[in-house]
């Protein structure tokens, strides 16, 4: 079970791409192994991005999904 501190939450909604990812990217960079980033957005673009980041990255992409237009992506830090 993840505690709190093992879950990072970062808001990007009403930002347009590339800036969602670049946030999650930024906020992945300072967390630790195993640590999780939960990232809101609502750029339709970012269900892509984040899928190809996830593949190229190697940060697990461990859900995806939109609810009232907003786009919930949590990754996993390598």
């Amino acid at each position: 079970m993840m505690t709190e501190a093992e879950v990072v939450e970062l808001d990007a909604t009403g930002l347009e791409c590339p800036m969602p990812l670049l946030k999650a990217k930024r906020a992945l960079n300072a967390m630790e192994r195993g640590q999780r980033l939960c990232v809101r957005a609502t750029d339709k673009g970012s269900v892509r991005d984040f899928q190809v980041f996830s593949e190229q990255s190697g940060h697990p992409l461990l859900s995806s999904k939109e609810v009232d237009g907003v786009y919930i992506y949590v990754l996993q830090k390598n």
